[in-house]
């Protein structure tokens, strides 16, 4: 150790780089949610809130609400913003609170003005405020008039902070907030209106987890057939929560790929210097040093090496915090309090120290095979064979116990096992593939090129770089790829096809006194368009085949079908873009028992059969169905199409509105905005909702996705390109004598050159080839099984794959060689 850490950088870099990530992503997921918890109250905007879909709570409600502390009521809906004029309207996420809003926090505006003179009525107009993002949008300035259903409202302020913002979940439009009293007025909330109410009670003082569980167990024996959702202060954000769990999982899955991939670094680098310490080990051997001695002697000192490592790894990742905390801050509007989370670091450098000593072990376990006699001539430690079987049960035994240790920290079990699973299935494919190479440079027929045989012959001879190099790069390509194809044909479904067969418009909220009207008013201004509407209800699934759904185990994939309320409609006939995958359809007149029709993946994920029942809540009234057959589903086109469907008799003269899609393949953006305007004069209480705008919101949010993953991939790629500098140079001391013997044969360094130049690119083709073949079949597992789109491969990736792993090779590998063909001859031959 006195003699520094030469030959070791790119093992610290390698466990650095993979505790670093470990410990950062999991100690900014810790202080995220610890701040969620800590600002529950400001964030729910309440102790307790509790939410219903498309009905208020009636009088025995209210009263039971009201009991449990003081009462703020809100409601939240989409609506349509116009100009006075009707030169323009943009769509809202429109929110109205009363007089006790807010409760926790504090509503921040620009300029700053008290609640009640924001929404105040004035000479006849209700107040507004509205997201910054809404006065370009409609190019107007606080003090100017808008229309909101049947009434004028005045901008008076801009938004600059709501504290309960997080609760509400993800919008599509820029947010407006008026009175309850402005919302009455405005004539939106009719019937089958999709708003929901929700109801914020504060509790006074400071109730303990127990008192919140009370106030939910108490809800539902009082009121078992209400249908409203309840939400606790401890669980203020649990979209957010999940959400930041989930990509915590994932980018810790890529840190540990970075720690898997650098293990092959660690594998080298231990190589390497065991290699240049061959005559120390040759001295000990003369001196009566067993195996064992040697071991443990050079085990010491990675593991003292790899601590090192480990510590530079957390130290940043603890950083990582409080570097972060105000750009979340920012991002999440609450405040990220950044602290030093202890057991996260502890984990981060067990996982840095096991996966260090796994890889380390059989390159340590051969250095007990070098015979005192390298003491007097070169002997390479790559010649040396498999070691003793107690280093290879003892590196198998590190392994398992770094598997079970990422399992027991892991949140789902599933997909932790699947990626363990990928990572042994990826060793064993690249090894097989460096194999292959080998075979292949070994066998191929004789050519006249010195160069070319020359490294043909450096692809397959003992010691030889290819598996090396091939681990390396294989991975950390494997992963753009995949992640790249992904994200391509994301992109392009979004971008390219979608619009091509996806409706213009959707209209909702229309109703049924209106529905002849807004034909006539479609026909007049889009004669060549596709009218299709459906009837649509809200409802919320309670059972199962007679069991409580909140007893029940749902699958991860299926559960957003039995979370809150969810849009239902009936039919006499199979609706139009779903093909029956088993059962039959109803007659047009039956008149039986109620019968529901399930889209046959979700059913399948829930477990589901035909006979089986399901219970829903619609409008307050209980409603138990049998499920007569099940539907397969294009999701993609976007068209109207519902989970469940029900025949008609189930909901006979129960009040509901319409849902209506609009198709005009020809229409110019000039013809959309006729039609949108149209509708939204002749009704105002329509909400009208552009498809290509949507679909731009959502490429928005997979683009910042796909970033933020292409950022983690390549946390990996560096790994790798760290583990490729390593191999190479861990090959170098061979290559120095191959060069000088080769020069003294008269060989020049042109031809050194040109045959380091094809050997590089021959293993760079080969590595690019095998990730584009795993990566192009992760990607359509992921995009064809998972997200059930459409897959192709894409050309430009597979060029961008083949130009990036030759850059890599040929350049690290030409930089690496240059040095090595510039050794003398003299102390390289004196010792052969």
């Amino acid at each position: 150790m006195r003699g520094g850490l030469g030959g070791f950088y790119i093992f610290l870099a390698c466990v650095a780089l993979g505790a670093a990530a470990i410990s950062g992503v999991n100690s900014v997921s810790r202080s995220i949610n610890q701040s969620i918890t800590a600002e529950g109250q400001s964030i729910l905007g309440a102790d307790v809130r509790f939410e219903l879909n498309n009905r208020v709570a009636n009088d025995d409600e209210l009263a039971f609400l009201n009991s449990l502390g003081d009462l703020t009521i809100g409601s939240g809906l989409r609506s349509m913003a116009r100009m006075p004029d009707a030169s323009d309207q943009t769509l809202v996420e429109l929110r109205s609170v009363d007089k006790a809003y807010p409760m926790f926090g504090e509503l921040e505006t620009e300029p700053a003005l008290e609640t009640t003179k924001a929404f105040a009525e004035i000479d006849g107009v209700f107040g507004a405020i509205v997201a910054p993002i809404m006065l370009d949008r409609l190019n107007v300035e606080v003090g100017d008039q808008l229309l909101l259903g049947d009434i004028a409202v005045e901008i008076r302020a801009t938004i600059l902070a709501e504290p309960d913002a997080l609760s509400e979940g993800f919008g599509f439009a820029p947010r407006m907030m008026v009175s309850d009293k402005a919302l009455d007025a405005a004539g939106l909330i009719r019937v089958g209106s999709l708003v929901e109410h929700s109801y914020r009670i504060d509790m006074k003082g400071e109730p303990t987890l127990s008192d919140l569980q009370n106030v939910r167990e108490l809800a539902k024996t009082e009121h078992p057939d209400a249908g409203w959702s309840v939400r606790t202060s401890r669980n203020a954000a649990p979209a957010l929560t999940a959400n930041i769990e989930r990509f915590s999982q994932f980018l810790t899955l890529v840190g540990l790929t970075v720690l898997v991939v650098g293990g092959v670094g660690v594998a080298n680098a231990v190589r390497a210097f065991l290699d240049s310490k061959r005559g120390v080990i040759a001295t000990f051997k003369c001196l009566g040093a067993s195996a064992r001695f040697v071991f443990i002697i050079y085990l010491v000192q990675v593991f003292l090496i790899a601590l090192i490592g480990v510590a530079i790894g957390i130290v940043v990742g603890a950083a990582i915090p409080f570097v972060t905390s105000s750009l979340l801050s920012a991002a999440l509007s609450i405040t990220v309090s950044a602290s030093v989370y202890l057991d996260v670091l502890l984990l981060a450098a067990a996982f840095g120290l096991i996966s260090a000593l796994t890889f380390a072990v059989l390159p340590l376990g051969n250095a007990g095979n070098v015979p005192a006699t390298a003491l007097f001539r070169q002997w390479s430690l790559g010649q040396t064979g498999w070691p003793k079987p107690i280093y290879s049960i003892l590196a198998i035994a590190l392994a398992l116990l770094l598997s079970w240790l990422v399992i027991s920290t892991s949140d789902n079990d599933q997909i932790t096992i699947i990626f363990l699973g990928a990572v042994v299935f990826s060793f064993v494919v690249l090894r097989f593939v460096s194999i292959l190479v080998q075979w292949l440079a070994k066998r191929s027929p004789q050519v006249r090129s010195t160069p070319l045989r020359l490294a043909l012959g450096n692809i397959h001879r003992p010691g030889a770089l290819t598996s090396s190099v091939v681990m390396s790069l294989g991975l950390g390509l494997t992963l753009l790829v995949a992640l790249a194809l992904i994200d391509g044909n994301l992109r392009r479904e979004l971008a390219g096809n979608l619009p091509e067969r996806a409706p213009n418009f959707f209209f909702v909220d229309i109703q049924s006194d209106e529905i002849e009207a807004f034909d006539q008013v479609i026909a007049d201004v889009a004669p060549d368009g596709k009218l299709v509407k459906v009837p649509m209800l809200r409802g919320r699934i309670l059972e199962l085949n007679g069991t409580d759904i909140r007893e029940m185990t749902i699958p991860p994939e299926a559960r957003w079908v039995t979370r809150g309320d969810r849009g239902i409609t009936y039919s006499p006939i199979q609706p139009e873009g779903s093909v029956l995958s088993e059962g039959e359809w109803w007659d047009k007149d039956y008149a039986g028992e109620p019968l529901v029709s399930f889209t046959a993946e979700e059913a399948g994920e829930i477990g589901l059969e035909i006979g089986d029942t399901v219970t829903v809540n619609v409008l307050g009234r209980t409603i138990t169905a049998r499920i007569a057959n099940f539907r397969v589903v294009e999701w993609e086109s976007l068209s109207i199409n519902f989970v469940m469907v029900f025949s008609p008799n189930t909901f006979a003269g129960a009040p509901h509105s319409w849902l209506a899609t609009l198709l005009d393949g020809e229409a110019s953006a000039q013809k959309e905005g006729e039609v949108l305007n149209a509708i939204t004069r002749n009704f105002p209480t329509v909400t009208s909702v552009r498809v290509k705008d949507a679909l731009e919101i959502a490429e928005r949010l997979v683009g910042q996705i796909a970033l933020a993953i292409r950022a983690a991939a390549a946390v990996a790629l560096i790994a790798s390109v760290l583990v490729l500098a390593g191999a190479l140079a861990a090959g170098n001391r061979a290559r120095r004598h191959d060069s000088v013997v080769l020069k003294t044969l008269g060989a020049t360094r042109g031809t050194l050159i040109k045959a380091f130049s094809f050997e590089y690119v021959i293993l760079g083709l080969s590595t690019a080839i095998f990730a584009l073949a795993s990566g192009g079949i992760a990607a359509w597992y992921v995009t064809s099984q998972i997200m059930s789109l459409p897959y192709s491969f894409l050309p430009d990736v597979a060029i961008a794959t083949l130009i990036a792993a030759l850059v890599l090779t040929v350049g690290i590998g030409l930089i690496g060689t240059w040095r090595v063909l510039g050794q003398k001859a003299a102390p390289i031959l004196r010792e052969l």
